[in-house]
C-alpha cells in the first residue's frame, strides 16, 4: 500500500498499534455477530459471522448498525427484537420516545 499525504507519518499512524477495541461475539435470532461495545447491552455491528443468507441483504444488519442484545433488566437477549425498531429510529435521529422508560 502506498500512502500519499502532506501530514507527518507519525500523526497519520497515531494509534495504529492499538488496533480495534474488544469485540463481542453475540448469538441472536439464529445469527452470530461480532459487535464493538458502545454501552451495556448495546453494540455496533462489525460483521456477521454466521447468518441466514437473507440477513446479509437486510440493511438493519449492515456494518455500523446498532444492535441491542440485552433486555431492559440487562439479562439475556429477549428484549433485542422488541427494541430494534427504536434503535433504528434513534440511530437515524427520528425517535420520538425514549428507548427506556426512565419513570420505572
Amino acid at each position: 500500500m502506498i500512502l500519499y499525504t502532506c501530514m507527518p507519518l507519525d500523526r497519520v499512524m497515531e494509534g495504529w498499534e492499538n488496533g480495534p477495541g474488544p469485540l463481542l461475539e453475540i448469538e441472536q435470532a439464529g445469527m452470530t455477530m461480532l459487535l464493538s461495545p458502545v454501552s451495556p447491552g448495546v453494540g455496533r455491528l462489525v460483521r456477521l459471522v454466521s447468518a441466514p443468507l437473507d440477513a446479509y441483504l437486510n440493511p438493519g444488519y449492515s456494518p455500523g448498525s446498532l444492535i441491542y442484545f440485552a433486555n431492559r433488566e440487562g439479562r439475556g437477549e429477549s428484549g433485542a427484537a422488541q427494541w430494534s425498531e427504536n434503535a433504528r429510529e434513534m440511530a437515524n435521529g427520528r425517535a420520538e420516545v425514549p428507548l427506556w422508560d426512565t419513570n420505572r
